[in-house]
């Protein structure tokens, strides 16, 4: 096994509000977490939304990276559901650096 030669952060996204009517089922407070660069992990016995996943899905690798501090990704944790009626609001949280080997990944 050989030395870690990058680091990203594991990430936790957790509904934070919801501002309309939950048609998916999910409350404020259900999460998923990714993990290991790209482990994604739901609570047993929970579930996630696909349209919610697939809406924060583009942001994730680039939060798992250490962004310049003027870059606006870096500042901002928020992304929103599509569904309209909906209103789910949705915030990404660091929550451990992992160290990880390159070669292993690819």
């Amino acid at each position: 096994m050989t030395e870690p030669d990058m680091s990203l952060w594991d990430l936790r996204v957790t509904v934070e509000r919801i501002e309309g009517r939950s048609v998916c089922g999910m409350e404020v407070g259900d999460y998923f977490e990714l993990t290991n660069s790209a482990e994604l992990r739901v609570p047993d016995g929970k579930h996630f939304c696909m349209y919610a996943l697939q809406a924060a899905l583009p942001l994730l690798p680039a939060k798992q990276r250490d962004l310049p501090a003027g870059d606006w990704l870096e500042q901002d944790c928020h992304v929103a559901c599509p569904d309209p009626e909906e209103r789910l609001v949705m915030r990404v949280d660091r929550t451990r650096r992992c160290e990880l080997n390159s070669g292993d990944l690819t």
